[in-house]
């Protein structure tokens, strides 16, 4: 690729009709950061496209003049790896469409959970939203995607049923199953291959739902730990129940169980009546919801902030594994989480991730408030990892920056993507969070 200085830049203003800017320009700071603060991302340019055809416009200028361009709709799931590369934004790419009848979406790369949640509960129907309701659509499910309804209807990524892209040479091009190759490695092959302007997604009938979060003090946590693995050792695909040690802070520690049931209340707390012999929670937020607000059971922060994760995948939960993740304070972290996966995620599917065959997923997060914060973070993470039986494996949606495609998917996937890439994007135009090279 030529040297950063023989790029001519502003010539990009020419090329697309969404604002582009550059380092000297008072807005570039701003727009190039990603959604954690924690990260930073230092690109040649951004370029906020206006739609798909500024998409392909500014796809073919980067190959004529050989530099990569990395993609980020509102920027989650970053990992830096934008430096000498354009950064492309999508979030205008906004546009929704919903077919009632074959109970499918057409959703611009742009559309975010909580926009398409509340578009499809109008017609009784639900996508795959995972916890947060800002994160967009085409971003989580490129990832692979884990999401409140996994165990009922697998990966996000699982319901693409196809996907307007851009190739690496700036050709437009609608992938379905005609090209199963292309369309296996968007389904959560990490965004190394093509960019998506649009997906085109299966949504799934959902008249009713019932969730919520309980919260008790944190003296409850070995009650309330034994309440979700007993509940886990029987719940229905319907069922996702999550447990979280929680220390917010300035507060005291907290303990949390958060749950979504696709179906009758009644059946939920049937489902769920390990938890009534707990003792009395501050907070009970269950009750019958709508689709559209299931962003709202965890009250994740919907503007950016900087903080440091790190997620593993757990091969059971015995007496053992339970004592070392019940290990107090969780300081310096301020969440310990606990996702119940199985049901359809651990069924056969046409994706890099492919079956996921762990019960559970490990998250933790901490926010770094100093140089010395962050890396009392870290070890206190790879500390709690190092008392788990963990698989070795990731998903996309919980790597750390400095984290891999090879430690996330199957070897096969690995080498299967790679073979794809080279397909087509031999030139390595497009960047994913992550690279496919050996």
């Amino acid at each position: 690729m030529p040297g950063v200085s023989n790029i001519p830049l502003e010539r990009v203003r020419e090329v697309v009709r969404g604002r582009v800017l550059l380092p000297q320009d008072p807005a570039f700071d701003e727009a190039r950061r990603p959604w954690n603060l924690a990260i930073e991302q230092a690109p040649l340019a951004v370029v906020e496209a206006a739609d798909a055809d500024d998409v392909a416009a500014l796809v073919r200028f980067a190959a004529d003049h050989g530099v990569a361009i990395a993609t980020q709709p509102s920027g989650h799931g970053a990992t830096g790896r934008v430096g000498g590369a354009i950064l492309l934004r999508t979030a205008d790419l906004d546009a929704i469409d919903i077919d009632p009848v074959a109970q499918t979406a057409r959703v611009g790369a742009g559309v975010r959970f909580g926009v398409l949640q509340e578009a499809a509960a109008a017609h009784a129907l639900t996508a795959l939203p995972g916890s947060s309701p800002v994160v967009s659509v085409a971003g989580a499910a490129l990832g692979g995607g884990l999401s409140w309804f996994g165990r009922a209807y697998g990966w996000i990524a699982d319901s693409i049923l196809g996907a307007d892209v851009v190739l690496a040479d700036g050709t437009m091009r609608h992938v379905d199953e005609s090209e199963p190759d292309l369309l296996w490695a968007l389904r959560g092959g990490g965004g190394e291959i093509a960019i998506v302007t649009a997906l085109e997604v299966r949504l799934r009938p959902a008249p009713l739902m019932f969730g919520g979060r309980m919260l008790w003090p944190a003296v409850h946590a070995r009650a309330a730990a034994e309440a979700f693995r007993t509940i886990t050792q029987s719940a229905p695909d319907a069922l996702t129940v999550w447990f979280s040690q929680l220390h917010y802070p300035g507060g005291e520690p907290l303990i949390a169980i958060d749950a979504t049931f696709l179906g009758p209340e009644r059946d939920a707390r049937a489902a769920m009546s390990p938890v009534d012999a707990i003792p009395l929670p501050l907070v009970d937020t269950r009750a019958a919801m709508s689709v559209a607000t299931v962003g709202e059971i965890t009250a994740e922060p919907t503007t950016p902030s900087p903080g440091i994760s790190r997620g593993e995948l757990l091969t059971h939960l015995d007496d053992a594994a339970l004592d070392a993740f019940l290990r107090v304070p969780i300081a310096p972290l301020m969440t310990v989480q606990l996702r119940h996966l199985g049901g359809a995620l651990a069924r056969p599917s046409d994706s890099p991730h492919g079956a996921l065959t762990e019960p559970f997923a490990l998250f933790m997060l901490g926010l770094p408030f100093s140089p010395e914060g962050a890396e009392a973070i870290r070890g206190a993470q790879a500390n709690l990892v190092a008392s788990l039986p963990t698989s070795g494996r990731t998903p996309i949606s919980f790597l750390s920056s400095s984290g891999s495609l090879s430690s996330a998917l199957p070897e096969e996937s690995v080498r299967r993507l790679r073979a794809v890439k080279d397909a087509y994007d031999p030139a390595r135009i497009i960047r994913g969070n992550f690279a496919l090279s050996e």
